[in-house]
């Protein structure tokens, strides 16, 4: 039974879509409202990857291994990929639009709030961590108190996109070329890459590839908003030769990638090979290209189908919230939870098993919503 979620899935984006005839252009594409929506889809496919790492994950002892799921997998920096096109891009097209942006108000909303959410977020887990016996010695509690270690293993990314904001709040509020900005939010990007791929896997900051190999799209969004304009005049003159080119070049990428992975790894320090930054700059490039490519043809996509329903709007509404709290359930609701302790009661049904994360987390998201704009006072 745990199939039927892929026709579900389908149904879930398509539902209400309008698609656009030969000549005819979905200009909204890059509207906050379809961008909303793709995110909101995308922070759906996150609590299905995170469900299949618990279940359908090659790493999983075969005991616990419970096929369905393992297409949502391997994906999961593809989706932060979106996230982070989509925060790049509204970014700029917000700096551009509303007078004083980058004055009065931006750290709370864009850095505030992350910081807020995450120690919300990484309390409630300490304390379920607590409740659930976890062992604390060596002044585990404090790490996690502090976010040293993450008590939340799902917040690595308001650690990281707070320090990609304020990168662009200062090459744009005092670099006054605004090419150079971009230049200079491009080299901060590439300098953290490097940076990622210089450090071994770890229970700290900085802990694994997930927390740089999705944050390339930031200034690939920023780069599309300026030149939006020709960029989209471009594709609509050759919309169908980028279509088939794109496909092809997409699927001979996919398999370079699962080529260049079977020959170099980002663990590199179990291996003890020599040149382990270099092999891992190899691993981190082939999933730039695929991630780039797969975000290109979805809003390439998106040019001809216009996506948008009431579920779809609500989740773009919640994104972050329900990003960072689905986890919970997840850990709560596995094989085991993450670190050293108990999980509350192992769901062996898969399907159940994203039933129940999805139905908790829904509502808990909402309270969190509510929370965070109480604190804020943002609306």
């Amino acid at each position: 039974m745990i199939y039927i979620v892929y026709p579900v899935l389908l149904i879930v984006l398509f539902w209400g879509c309008r698609i656009y005839g030969r000549g005819k252009w979905n200009d909204e594409f890059l509207s906050l409202q379809q961008t909303k929506a793709f995110l909101g889809f995308a922070a759906l496919l996150i609590m299905f990857h995170h469900v299949g790492q618990k279940t359908s994950a090659s790493w999983i002892d075969r005991k616990y291994y419970i096929p369905g799921l393992e297409f949502f997998v391997p994906i999961g920096y593809i989706l932060v990929a979106v996230f982070t096109f989509c925060s790049g891009y509204g970014l700029y097209k917000s700096f551009k639009s509303k007078p004083d942006y980058l004055g009065h108000g931006f750290m709370k909303r864009h850095v505030l709030t992350f910081i807020v959410l995450g120690y919300l977020v990484a309390w409630l887990f300490l304390v379920v961590r607590l409740c659930l016996h976890e062992p604390m010695g060596d002044g585990r509690w404090l790490y996690y108190l502090l976010g040293l270690k993450l008590s939340n293993p799902n917040a690595w990314y308001v650690i990281v996109m707070p320090f990609f904001y304020l990168s662009f709040f200062v090459a744009f509020r005092y670099i006054k070329n605004e090419k150079k900005a971009f230049i200079a939010v491009a080299v901060f990007t590439f300098a953290y890459q490097l940076l990622g791929t210089a450090i071994n896997h770890n229970d700290w900051w900085m802990r694994g590839e997930w927390w740089y190999n999705s944050i390339h799209l930031f200034p690939a969004g920023i780069f599309l908003a300026m030149h939006e304009g020709s960029i989209v005049k471009h594709l609509k003159k050759r919309y169908v030769l980028y279509m088939i080119i794109g496909a092809v070049v997409l699927v001979l990428t996919y398999f370079g990638k699962m080529f260049i992975q079977s020959r170099f790894s980002y663990y590199e320090e179990y291996l003890f090979l020599p040149l382990k930054m270099l092999r891992r700059l190899v691993c981190l490039s082939s999933e730039v290209v695929f991630s780039s490519l797969v975000v290109f043809y979805v809003f390439l996509i998106g040019m001809k189908i216009h996506i948008g329903n009431r579920f779809l709007k609500l989740m773009g509404d919640i994104t972050l919230e329900f990003y960072l709290i689905h986890g919970l359930y997840v850990e709560l609701f596995s094989y085991s939870f993450d670190g050293k302790a108990e999980p509350l009661y192992y769901m062996k049904n898969s399907l159940l098993f994203l039933i129940i994360v999805f139905a908790l987390a829904l509502p808990s998201a909402l309270l969190l919503k509510y929370v965070r704009r109480k604190l804020l006072v943002i609306k």
